[in-house]
């Protein structure tokens, strides 16, 4: 099966400067043409460990990506350092030139004396086309072809740290360039379930066995008051794939049941949302402690300073009248308790609970919000 590693290089990006999104982009796509990533890393702009890097990559994967520092400064190195890591010079290329003379006049200008080291990329490498940025693109392999399609090849492929050029580049020459030198002809398919209302460790106790299939494979990861279950599935076709998630997608939803509250784009407030609109109850919320643009977008919702159950249940009892609302959903987070209380009133009456929280103060707000909006959408079901 084809590999693959991403290096995404910058020292901005381990600063904490700019927030690297290429590794995501990149990622999903070469899960989508079924190569499998083996691992991501990022670098920052210094030529010896770059190389180190990409010659590590070399040894475990077929496919090694990387993206940025091909720009025309001093502290752009991703040239020399792939050049580097394969045992190259460098070498002028002029029909790499050209492209960055073509771009920089599109805007009326000439390119400054510097920008020729865009046109330096490894000896032997083949260069991919830029069409929105003026940082030529490149691709080295090794070793060389022996027979046969892909035969022995390892590919570094250097792209642009731009997102927008290097998701144009990628669509546009790197995708055909793998399926035609690896032979790539199977996707990886990938379904989330999002589940509410119970734990990490509830819904792996409930699903373990389903966790340790090859494929597909099925895992968790834990959110914030939200656990996603993941099912991937390697197969020749996207029909085929589809169909091996389904058969697993049931096993999990027969477990869980009314824990699963959605799936891939899915999200708490918007199933909430959706129920009420089916039932053609009106909403209102308050709130204390909680300045969070998700329950903002619940109708009628209000904030107040310092309210306990009590306070709270009050404050809903009136918002509710007010607004001549079908249900009402209350919370008053209290960070120094790292507790939460809320209160819900319905045509059948009230309910409050308290819940206490063990993790990060920080994440108490939105834990509390996600429980209580699950509290709402399990409450809406049933009724």
């Amino acid at each position: 099966m084809t590999s693959a590693e991403i290096i995404t290089i910058g020292t901005e990006i381990l600063l904490g400067e700019i927030v690297d999104t290429n590794t995501r982009y990149i990622a999903r796509t070469l899960r989508g043409l079924g190569v499998d990533l083996y691992r991501t890393i990022t670098i920052g702009d210094n030529v010896e460990r770059i190389a180190s890097a990409i010659s590590h990559s070399m040894e475990r994967a077929d496919i090694v990506i990387t993206t940025g520092g091909l720009g025309p400064t001093v502290d752009d190195p991703t040239r020399e350092a792939v050049a580097r890591a394969v045992g190259v010079e460098t070498e002028f290329r002029e029909d790499l030139w050209q492209q960055v003379v073509e771009t920089i006049g599109r805007y009326g200008r000439k390119p400054a004396e510097n920008q020729k080291r865009q046109a330096y990329v490894p000896k032997g490498a083949i260069g991919l086309r830029n069409p929105v940025g003026t940082a030529p693109c490149f691709i080295v392999e090794r070793p060389p072809l022996l027979s046969g399609e892909g035969l022995g090849v390892r590919s570094v492929i250097s792209l642009p740290g731009v997102p927008a050029e290097m998701e144009l580049i990628l669509r546009e020459s790197v995708i055909p360039y793998l399926q035609k030198r690896f032979g790539l002809n199977e996707i990886i398919k990938v379904r989330v379930l999002h589940c509410s209302g119970l734990g990490e460790g509830m819904i792996d106790e409930k699903i373990a066995d389903l966790e340790t299939l090859s494929n597909p494979t099925v895992g968790l990861a834990a959110h914030t008051g939200v656990v996603d279950v993941r099912i991937a599935a390697k197969a020749k076709s996207e029909s085929e794939a589809d169909e091996m998630i389904a058969k697993v997608e049931a096993q999990v939803r027969e477990r869980l049941g009314s824990v699963v509250f959605g799936a891939d784009d899915d999200r708490l407030e918007n199933v909430v949302l959706d129920l009420l609109e089916k039932r053609g109850w009106k909403l209102t919320a308050i709130s204390s402690g909680l300045d969070d643009p998700i329950f903002r977008k619940l109708s009628n919702s209000a904030s107040f300073p310092g309210l306990n159950l009590d306070s709270l249940t009050q404050a809903l009892r009136a918002a509710r009248a007010d607004s001549n609302a079908d249900i009402a959903l209350g919370i008053a987070v209290h960070p120094d308790e790292r507790a939460a209380d809320m209160a819900m009133i319905t045509p059948k009456g009230e309910k409050t609970h308290r819940i206490t929280y063990g993790g990060p103060p920080r994440s108490l707000p939105r834990w509390s919000m996600n429980l209580a909006l699950n509290w709402l959408r399990t409450t809406l079901e049933e009724t």
